[in-house]
Order: C-alpha cells, then structure tokens, then sequence
C-alpha cells in the first residue's frame, strides 16, 4: 500500500520498512535529485493549468451513428470553436462545410475533391483553418499533453504550426502547408488533424449507462468505448442483463434474446456477436407451431411486414425464449426468499384451462392462453428441449469473444457509480425505503445500505463474471447479478417490479404499472440529495448528482435539473422509441473550467445527410452553473492525485539528501 504523507512529516527521519520499499520503487522512475526535482515542477505546472472538459451521456441504447456524431462533434463544441475563431469573417456555408470535414474527414473529402475546381487552393485555405481551430482547441493544455495527442504520422508538423504564427515565421508557416499539398499529403494531413481536434474537444467521456438494447448497433458503440482515450462507464440495467449473459446465467441470456426479439435486433447477436440462434428458431417452430404469437410481434414492425415469414419466426422465437425467461427467473426467485420477489412467479398463478392469473387479488384475463411447453402441475420445470436449447446458447454466450472484450471493457472501465470532480454519477437510483431513509438489504447473510450496497453489488458481479466457467464456486453472486437487472431495490433498476409479463399476457394498464423506488420522488428533493452526496462522501455545497435512466419528458415540461440545481437526469431519449415521450433526441452535460452546460440535442438524421447535406445535430445549450474563479487541474481529481505524487516526490528528496536512499544514477 502506498504511503499518506502529509508534510509536517517530511522533514522526519524516520521511515518504516513500507516506506523505505515504497521510496526505492519511486527512485527507479525518478533515478536522480534533479529527475525528482524536475517531475515536481512539472506536476506543479500541471496543477495550474485549467481543467479539461468532461462530457457525460447516458442511453445510448444502440444507437451508433448518434453516439458516433455526438463524440464527433462534441456536443457542438466543434461548431463553436469555429465560431470563436472566424466569427462572421467567413460565411455559414463555409463553416457548415469546415464543421462537416472535422466531424467525418475521410467521407468528406471524396466528395470535396470531386466538387473543387481548384483543389489545391481549397488545401491552402481549408488547412490554415484547421489549424486555427486546433490551436485554439489546445490553449488550455500543456505540450507534453497536446504532443501525446497528435497523430504520429504529423506530430512534428502539427507540433509547429500550432506555435502561434507572426511575421518572421509566416514565410516558414506558408511553406509547411504548401509541402504538405506539393508531397501529396494534403487529404492525410487533414483526416489526422481532423481527429485531432476531436480528441482535445473531450478530455473524459461519462457514458451514466444502458449501452445496451433496443438500437441496432451496441457492439459498435462499444467498438468505440472500448478503444476510447479516456472514458469510464457507470453500469445501466441494461449493460448488468448483457454482463449476466456473458457470465453464462441463463435467466439473463435469455432476457437479452427477449429484448433483441422485441425491438427487431436479433442481427446484433447473431451477426455482430455470432451467436448461433439457429437452435432457438428451430426449437420456436416445432413448439409453437399454428401459434400466431400477436403479442409477439416485434415493436414498430411496419405494418406491410407483420405477416411476413421473418417477423413470423422472430415473433415464435421471441414467446419461446420468454417462457424460457419466465422459468429460469422463477427458479432463482424460488431458491432465493430473500430476494423478497414472489409477486413475479406468476407461471403457478395462472388457471391454464380457463385462460386467467390471479395479480395482487384480481383474476385477470390472459390475452394469449397458449402455452405448450408449460406443464401446470410444475410450470416452473423446462422441458427437455428448453434444457438442451439453453445449455447450448450458455455456451455460445460463454465462449463468443467479442462479447467477451466488450463486457470486460465494462468491468474494467466500468462500476455501480462513480465519485469524480464533485459529481456522483449513477444510472438508476440510491435504493431508498418508504420513510426516504437508505433501504438495508441483505446479501450474502450480511446488510447492507446506500454507498455500501452499491458497493456490495459491484462487488458481486465481478466474482460471478470472473467465476463464470465455474458456476459452482459462486452460484449465489449470480443470482445476485441477475437481481441487479429486475430486483426491486437494485440500484441500476429503481421498481418494485418489470412487470415483463403483464406487458405481454394482460390488456390491464393498473397491472402493467411499474412503481417507482422512493428515490425518484425524493430526488426533487434538496435535503435528499444532500444526503445521498454525504453518503458517497462528497461535499453537498459544492457538488452534484447526475442522474440517467429515467426519460425526462421534455415534451410536457419536465426539467433535467432537479433539487435546485442539485441533480441532473440527462436521459433525454437518444434511443429513438422514447423520442416520442421525451420531445428531444438527448442530452451532454458538458463540465468545463468555467461553468456546467445542458446541451440539448435534436434528433439526428442520418450520417448519410450529415456528410452530403451538412446537417448537424441541433444543440440548445444552457448555463446550469458558471464558476467566478476559473477551475484548476488542482482543483480536480486528477489534482487531488498529483498533490500526493508531489508529496511522494519531495519524500524521496528528502531520502535523496540524508542518504537514505541511494542516488541510482549518476547523470
């Protein structure tokens, strides 16, 4: 464990054994006085200079091509670096088309270098704007900083036109650009660039959850996550479903073919993930033969498509894996009292002959009373085929390698929650009981309570995924990952129950009610989300709660920011079924050095117009909060971690000087 210095103790002599093994380790990296001296006052430097911009987003749900255009345009940061640099001096037209080539530069170019007369004129005007807009993108970080940012292939060339340029150097700067056109080098140089200011325009990503389901392209939105500078992710009800899955607990594998049936994007996993299907669809046809599946039917199929044989097959294949869901979740519902969620095993409270269930008292009728693969007298047992079937897509999920990289970027960039630069970032909700209090929940024979549940939870799903290939060793972390997806106080799911079979089975609206945990009729509140700030160890004077999961319905004037400024939900509907609720198309909350921005986007059409159209997302933003003294790196996280490296340092100084430690080189 490293040592906590503080620097009364810098000028004893003394020093324990882990120290002194500490210090030695230190003085390998910094080897000599003047190497410890000269890191000090870099990091010093560092500490200086103003905070990088934060983005945070949360439900992207699958939807690639937005996600894609927002990092691109960094949530219109792009477009107003632009408008900083050139103001009215250049026209609309001519910044549509700089925004456009900075946000998709390979795309752009093929049809630019088609339209040009004079290309190489266009190069010489088009890269001095480039590099405006990438040394004003750079101003507020250092060298070293901007350097490791550049592509390799340009880092001398960018590195020296970034300079500010004045009189004696225009000739030189002239002569740059004219070499980079005259080798042929312009379209590479502009694509590198390009890249370039997007990555200075977003020094961390937040993604606040639900990577997953309902868009078409999740795989790709974690191509990009995956390989991302600098994100970190706080899990979404909807990533722990998919997580559960690649452990191999079957009650999850089966609600992600659910979901992936019911939004029509079984290509997901069959073409982007490769996992083979082709037992579910032959076991669906067999077993529900003659069965029309109505309540089946995968949502916003046009209505041309309903009677096609592919929508007639998805929708069989979509009622066999929910039955197949409704077992198994009832198997783990049943060894687990606990869990407290008997209200879900609903396959033993349903009269299979007069086509009814009993709910909270009521007998309701069913709207589909087919249920071959059901044995009334133990509904809740699989059949052999349902056995066979699901050991075989346990295995496909276990042993399918690009998920497998996926969800192990989302443990390893990934938690419940996250405590960064005064905000407390978590998808769901802080489970809370009737009274508002912190719920206690029991897990493993032990309670637990506000950050420690959170804690617990995260805890618990990190052994059930790295024991996956030995169920036996952890069998209870799984069932308790599974809860995290549709448990009552789970705090990535927030109700008190996924009324997934009422929403199939039942006409009834009061049946398909989902009640929401008392955090989200506490989180208007000041005093409650104070409280939740103090339990995660955050100051409540200075610091936030942002919030996803929840749509805000913009549309009939809900407000994003709650709690007097306290709270921010930013699930604005970048997924496109809830564009309809919410009235936008999502929400950045943009954290710079001087201020808190609500950017609130319009939907986005299509990459295809973007490119050949230049029609951006339309991106309302809004001062949340302004800073009168300009934030600071140490002011920071990131600060709060280069003060102790600095107290580290000046330990081994002092070491250096009283002989200590040894001098481990002589230059």
């Amino acid at each position: 464990m490293v040592p906590n210095y503080n620097e009364d103790q810098l000028l004893k002599h003394n020093y324990s054994e882990d120290e002194l093994r500490f210090l030695n380790l230190l003085a390998e990296k910094f080897p000599t006085v003047q190497a410890a001296c000269t890191e000090i006052i870099n990091l010093e430097s560092i500490m200086n200079l103003p905070k990088g911009t934060e983005h945070f987003l949360t439900d992207i749900h699958g939807e690639y091509e937005t996600f894609s255009h927002v990092l691109r345009n960094a949530s219109g940061m792009v477009r107003k670096k632009i408008d900083i640099v050139y103001g009215n001096t250049i026209s609309e037209k001519e910044k549509n088309q700089l925004s456009t080539l900075i946000y998709y530069p390979e795309d752009k170019l093929k049809l630019i270098t088609i339209e040009q007369d004079n290309l190489n004129e266009w190069f010489a005007v088009t890269l001095r704007r480039l590099i405006d807009v990438a040394r004003v993108s750079a101003d507020k970080y250092t060298q070293s900083k901007v350097r490791k940012a550049m592509p390799p292939d340009f880092a001398y060339v960018i590195d020296e036109l970034l300079n500010e340029p004045n009189a004696k150097k225009e000739k030189y700067f002239e002569c740059i650009i004219q070499s980079i056109i005259d080798v042929d080098r312009a379209n590479q140089f502009i694509v590198a660039i390009s890249k370039f200011i997007q990555r200075l325009l977003i020094d961390r990503l937040h993604i606040i959850g639900d990577i997953y389901d309902r868009g078409p392209y999740a795989d790709k939105v974690m191509d990009v996550i995956q390989d991302h500078y600098s994100v970190d992710i706080q899990w979404g009800n909807h990533d722990i479903v998919w997580m559960a899955a690649a452990s191999g607990i079957r009650a999850s594998i089966a609600a992600v073919i659910r979901l992936s049936a019911r939004y029509n994007n079984l290509d997901t996993l069959e073409d982007a993930y490769g996992i083979n299907l082709m037992p579910l669809a032959t076991f669906a046809m067999k077993a529900y033969e003659g069965d029309p599946c109505e309540a089946f039917i995968p949502k916003n199929t046009p209505v041309e498509n309903i009677g096609s044989t592919q929508i007639k097959l998805t929708s069989k294949m979509h009622k066999a894996i929910m039955v197949i869901e409704m077992k198994l979740a009832g198997e783990i519902i049943q060894r687990n009292p606990e869990m407290e969620m008997d209200d879900r095993l609903l396959l033993d409270k349903i009269d299979y002959e007069k086509g009814t269930v009993r709910i909270d008292g009521r007998e309701l009728e069913l709207n589909d009373k087919s249920f071959p693969t059901i044995d009334p007298n133990n509904p809740y047992q699989l059949t052999e085929e349902e056995r066979m079937l699901t050991e075989k897509l346990q295995f496909s999920f276990l042993y399918c390698d690009k998920l497998q990289r996926h969800i192990k970027t989302l443990f390893s960039k990934g938690g419940t929650y996250l405590s960064y630069n005064s905000n407390l970032l978590f998808h769901g909700c802080i489970p809370l009981d009737e009274t508002g209090n912190f719920k206690e929940l029991t897990l493993l024979g032990e309670k637990y309570k506000g950050k420690a549940l959170c804690d617990q939870f995260d805890l618990i799903s990190r052994r059930a995924y790295f024991n996956r290939e030995h169920p036996e060793k952890r069998n209870k972390d799984r069932d308790y990952m599974w809860y995290l997806w549709s448990g009552a106080y789970s705090p990535l799911f927030g109700k008190k129950k996924m009324a997934t079979f009422e929403r199939y089975f039942l006409n009834d609206k009061e049946a398909q009610r989902e009640e929401s945990n008392m955090y989200y009729k506490l989180r208007d509140d000041k005093d409650s989300c104070c409280r939740i700030l103090k339990e995660f160890g955050l100051d409540p004077e200075v610091s936030h709660i942002v919030n996803g999961h929840v749509p805000v319905k913009v549309g009939k004037g809900e407000s994003p920011v709650k709690a007097e400024g306290k709270l921010f939900v930013i699930d604005g509907g970048m997924s496109k079924p809830y564009q309809k609720v919410t009235g936008i198309a999502g929400y950045t909350l943009i954290y710079d050095s001087y201020s808190l921005i609500l950017a609130e986007h319009t939907s986005f059409e299509s990459k295809h117009k973007a490119i050949h159209d230049e029609v951006d997302i339309v991106s309302t933003r809004s001062m949340i909060e302004h800073a009168t003294k300009r934030i600071r790196v140490g002011d920071t996280y990131i600060g709060a971690n280069l003060r102790q490296q600095i107290l580290d340092l000046n330990r081994l100084l002092d070491a250096y000087r009283k002989g200590v430690v040894k001098v481990k080189s002589v230059g």
